[in-house]
């Protein structure tokens, strides 16, 4: 009987979680390509300096998105600490020598009392905080879902569950009644009983999918990462576009601060040749929106939607599946053949038990609860997150109004984008073995086992009576 709950459980399974992964890290990958794809094609000079730093810093990325405790600021001040030096003799001051470790640390340091890159740093930080961490949460809670309904399928029946399993199944063989079936309402009775502890989860369960719901459908703008990660490399280079604009006030100012000697004339707004655009390597083709990355975040909670009532409604599931009969014709009731069986109101869950005959329930057992307490925590955890956005999405509007937004919070979508806009969604078909071929599996396929295993066990029975 165990197998046959473990093949009916609605497993997203550790797949699921494994798909969602290797997409946000396709994501990345690509923001990664995006930016380094800037770089070559208009300051290809520094180019393969600036790679290593943007390979750190996207890989500190990843490492974020699945738990790690680095810190989105650090990540951004890293970035542009370690771009500031390369720019700096690359673009603002040409004729400057390689720079000298000390040199680098002093420009270091200076990058951050100078605001060299203007606002666009915290704009990064702002928007990156918001969509990474928003990620990572999504993450975690489909990660605790998944641990549930794979510790919830594996959990073994009570003695006295198992004993009125077997009456209800196999004790009519005894009395040469082979062909007799059960009771619907004595079915729904002994499963109610076995099932009590499980069904405990359900309040819990629903609250979750409930909460995971409303976290996907605040993720977009800042709050999604496919938008976030896939438009950086704009940023980053207005940001750049910024230092080259200030390039005179930076150069007297590291030149008090850093104390290098005189170089030949500076040119405090140097462009090069390859800082103009070629748009043909920036140019992505079009994208509709059901392929995307929150097209399968939708997909996946009207999944988990659909089996909401998973837990409570088990127990009339598996009857409803079952080879049972009506109440009200012959049938088998876990003692004899009666005519018509009158089934006992009872609620689901440990309580609605306490007065069953069929199943002694005892208290709640320890697995259960822990589930419980984790569902419990991550729900608190989904419903803080949806307190912050809210919070944040109320001071942004009232920051339009006034005419205050920076556009920290993505209002006008940054500077300088000269028209050139990459689409911030992208086409997942391109990874479809993410989804299917590595066999990311849908909640109906799980559940559609379950006439299968009804003719396994109607096999087992005849193969019993027949001994």
């Amino acid at each position: 009987m165990e197998a046959f709950l473990m093949d009916l459980y609605p497993r997203f399974s550790n797949l699921d979680f494994i798909c969602f992964s290797e997409a946000f890290e396709v994501v990345v990958r690509h923001a990664k390509n995006y930016t380094n794809t800037m770089f070559r094609n208009q300051y290809s000079s520094m180019a393969p300096q600036t790679f290593k730093f943007v390979g750190k810093f996207f890989t500190d990325v990843s490492l974020y998105i699945l738990g790690s405790d680095i810190h989105v600021n650090d990540m951004v001040n890293e970035l542009f600490d370690s771009l500031f030096p390369v720019i700096y003799s690359h673009l603002i001051n040409p004729g400057f020598p390689e720079v000298s470790l000390e040199m680098a640390e002093c420009l270091r340091g200076a990058r951050r009392n100078l605001q060299a890159f203007g606002h666009y740093p915290k704009i990064i930080m702002t928007q990156m905080s918001k969509s990474l961490q928003t990620t990572r949460v999504f993450l975690q809670a489909l990660n605790l879902g998944i641990e549930v309904i794979n510790t919830t399928d594996h959990l073994k029946f009570s003695k006295d569950c198992g004993r009125m399993l077997l009456k209800m199944w196999y004790c009519s063989y005894c009395q040469g009644l082979a062909m007799a079936k059960p009771c619907a309402g004595h079915c729904s009775s002994v499963m109610q009983g076995c099932l009590a502890n499980v069904v405990e989860i359900d309040k819990y369960w629903r609250e979750y999918i409930s909460s995971l719901e409303e976290l996907v459908k605040g993720m977009y703008r800042i709050y999604d990462m496919e938008h976030v990660l896939l438009s950086l490399f704009t940023l980053i280079r207005d940001a750049i576009l910024h230092v080259q604009k200030n390039g005179g006030k930076l150069t007297a100012t590291i030149g008090k601060l850093c104390a290098h000697p005189q170089q030949r004339q500076y040119r405090s707004a140097y462009y090069p040749e390859e800082f103009f655009i070629d748009k043909r390597v920036l140019k992505v083709a079009h994208v509709e929106h059901e392929e995307t990355l929150s097209s399968r975040r939708r997909e996946l909670i009207a999944k988990l939607r659909s089996q909401s009532d998973f837990y409570s409604a088990l127990p009339g599931y598996i009857c409803s599946h079952s080879p049972v009969v009506e109440n009200d014709t012959f049938c088998w009731n876990g003692q004899e053949i009666v005519e018509r069986y009158s089934p006992k109101m009872m609620k689901n869950g440990t309580k609605g038990q306490a007065s069953s005959h069929d199943v002694k329930m005892k208290s709640l057992e320890p697995i259960i609860s822990q589930i419980i307490d984790k569902l419990k925590h991550v729900n608190q955890i989904l419903k803080s997150m949806a307190i912050l956005r809210r919070a944040s999405e109320k001071n942004r509007e009232e920051d339009l109004a006034s005419g205050d937004c920076d556009d920290e919070d993505d209002c006008n979508r940054g500077s300088g984008d000269d028209g050139l806009r990459v689409k911030n969604q992208l086409r997942f078909l391109a990874v479809a073995q993410n989804w299917k071929l590595k066999g990311c599996p849908s909640i109906e396929e799980w559940l559609n086992k379950l006439w299968y295993i009804i003719m396994l066990m109607e096999y087992y029975c005849a193969v019993r009576n027949n001994e």
